[in-house]
């Protein structure tokens, strides 16, 4: 392992298309720092093997590939965990872009605070439609608790993969659920968050393309993950923080519940609202929440 090296790896799924646009963005920063870059192909039914193999005769000897039977994004990333040599680590996903300059300015953000363990950055989202939106890091919090009812709770604290940056030993309190096929990412950043010094560079360090076929399969996965993301993040938390478990289960219901609405699955909708209210009833005062579950009873009792 190299201490200063930093190790950003791609996987890719069935991104055969847009795979290149992400490896450039990373291979134009390779000069600026130590760097190096890992892809993996998770099992891709699409032309991604055929892309890699043909991105790596355009640069040769710039990045390393490796192929893998699908596993979801959780067993990817532990396999770049793994099979890297450098003891920070970068997960950029194959649709995403490094922002320009992010690599030099984590790289300088390191040199100022050499005992940060997770340094989060800005991002941009990109839309279908072409309006682009930055988000802005603000301060992050010094207690441990606080930075984790931020992130979990109050959503002050918003951190994606691709504009963070975690040293290797943060993941000594547990790896990527390879049991989740989403929301594998939250267990490692709450953990990351309590049992770490972190900080914030306030420039975006990647450019997030959104899409709104996403959500139908955000559905698919969130359902079979369920409410089981609580006990997998309280189980890497310290027992001091288990006071935040009743309204992490509440608003993991409603998250649910909010997509579900979205992609007008009422039946799944109905189901998550009523169990974040058999938690806490005072959900019924959040009235954005409350006004669709009334209309979907609303609809139901018109037929």
């Amino acid at each position: 392992m190299s201490e200063d090296l930093i190790s950003i790896v791609i996987p890719a799924y069935n991104y055969s298309a847009v795979l290149p646009r992400a490896v450039r963005s990373v291979l134009a920063q390779l000069g600026d720092v130590d760097c190096e870059l890992l892809v993996i192909d998770d099992g891709s039914t699409d032309a991604t093997p055929e892309v890699v193999a043909s991105l790596h005769q355009e640069f040769p000897g710039r990045f390393r590939s490796m192929r893998k039977s699908n596993g979801g994004l959780a067993s990817v990333r532990n396999l770049g965990i793994a099979e890297t040599r450098g003891a920070w680590l970068v997960f950029l996903d194959a649709d995403d872009e490094l922002a320009e300059g992010a690599l030099l300015a984590v790289r300088e953000h390191m040199a100022g605070n050499p005992e940060t363990r997770m340094i989060i950055g800005g991002h941009v989202s990109v839309f279908e439609d072409g309006r682009r939106r930055e988000h802005s890091v603000q301060a992050v919090p010094e207690e441990p608790l606080e930075r984790v009812k931020a992130y979990l709770l109050d959503k002050h604290l918003n951190i994606s993969n691709g504009a963070c940056v975690m040293h290797r030993d943060v993941f000594r309190h547990g790896e990527y659920p390879e049991q989740f096929l989403n929301s594998e990412d939250i267990p490692v950043f709450a953990q990351v968050l309590a049992h770490n010094p972190v900080s914030c560079v306030d420039v975006p360090l990647a450019i997030i393309h959104k899409h709104r076929d996403s959500l139908r399969h955000n559905l698919e996965y969130g359902c079979k993950v369920g409410v089981h993301l609580v006990d997998e993040v309280f189980r890497r938390l310290p027992a001091s923080m288990s006071g935040l478990r009743k309204a992490f289960y509440v608003q993991r219901c409603l998250s649910l519940f909010r997509t579900a609405y979205i992609v007008g699955d009422h039946a799944i909708a109905r189901d998550f609202f009523c169990r974040a209210v058999r938690m806490d009833w005072r959900v019924l005062f959040r009235l954005s929440y409350t006004r669709k579950a009334l209309m979907i009873w609303l609809n139901l009792a018109g037929r």
